[in-house]
């Protein structure tokens, strides 16, 4: 494990793990080496977690503003419904897009079939930052089956692209700046190039071990790449990561329980409207998840 920046690594980020109610994610970004990369603002590493027969996820209905949430399993089951009436179950390689723009409320739970059987839950949730005239823009969500989505390949590795533009190709997935995510996975010795062409750019070890300028780094490490660099990774055994990046965001944004702003009033309005109840919940489910004490944004 290298915690050491090269001629083409910027910043490694160790994340910090967390606990949701039994469930464990290992927040990578925010961190306090790096805020964001391109527009993407959050990024947890949901499991790897087994849960037993008659055991799942169930994040209650919570609120969300000023952003887009991705999530894109690797094992597992989920489903999602929000206050705009989807309702969506979401399996391995799919794309979930919900734009929360103005508001939006939604839940997360283990669908009833993974639930009966039980199983391993193992995922990625992004939260892409919006650029300050779609801020306040209409909620939508949109889903995509992993059949949908582009896959591109080279000599050892194969790549899923799950959002935006890269190697020529485009995802169906809805965008509101330049950016990308995708899923690669290397065969042991081969080689990945990441070339120029966003503005910042990194990539987060799902698995296995890949070396850089002769620097070695491990699964669960942010590697953040220097702007411009042709970085190439070469895997030391079977691996896979999550690549991600973009343009710069346009200005600072402020992150505070679920909610994104570059305008720290607008958080604090967000806040006294779900305490208030002015959100809109979500059809037939009556819990929520409480706001919790604000602190200093």
């Amino acid at each position: 494990m290298s915690e050491l920046a090269s001629a083409s690594v910027e910043t490694i980020v160790v994340p910090v793990a967390k606990d949701l109610g039994g469930f464990g994610v290992r927040r990578v970004l925010p961190s306090a080496k790096r805020r964001m990369v391109g527009p993407f603002v959050f990024l947890d590493r949901m499991g790897p977690a087994d849960f037993a027969p008659g055991t799942g996820i169930d994040v209650r209905p919570h609120p969300h503003i000023g952003l887009a949430t991705l999530t894109y399993l690797l094992d597992g089951e989920m489903f999602h419904r929000d206050s705009l009436g989807s309702s969506q179950q979401i399996s391995p390689g799919a794309v979930n897009l919900m734009v929360a723009g103005r508001g939006i409320v939604h839940s997360e739970r283990s669908p009833q079939d993974f639930r009966a059987s039980g199983g391993r839950m193992d995922g990625l949730q992004f939260w892409v930052g919006l650029p300050k005239k779609f801020e306040e823009t209409e909620p939508s969500f949109e889903h995509h089956e992993r059949d949908a989505l582009p896959e591109i390949g080279g000599e050892g590795w194969r790549l899923r692209l799950a959002i935006g533009t890269l190697h020529g190709h485009s995802a169906p997935v809805k965008t509101f700046s330049t950016c990308f995510f995708a899923d690669i996975q290397l065969d042991q010795g081969a080689v990945y190039e990441f070339c120029g062409g966003h503005d910042e750019r990194a990539f987060y070890i799902v698995s296995g071990q890949v070396e850089i300028d002769g620097a070695t780094f491990a699964a669960d490490q942010l590697v953040v790449i220097r702007p411009g660099a042709r970085a190439a990774v070469r895997a030391s055994e079977p691996s896979r990561f999550a690549a991600l990046g973009g343009d710069a965001m346009d200005g600072p944004r402020f992150l505070w329980w679920n909610f994104v702003s570059s305008d720290r009033e607008r958080i604090l309005a967000a806040r006294a409207d779900w305490v208030a109840g002015k959100f809109k919940m979500l059809e037939g489910d009556p819990e929520f998840t409480p706001a919790p004490e604000l602190k200093a944004l």
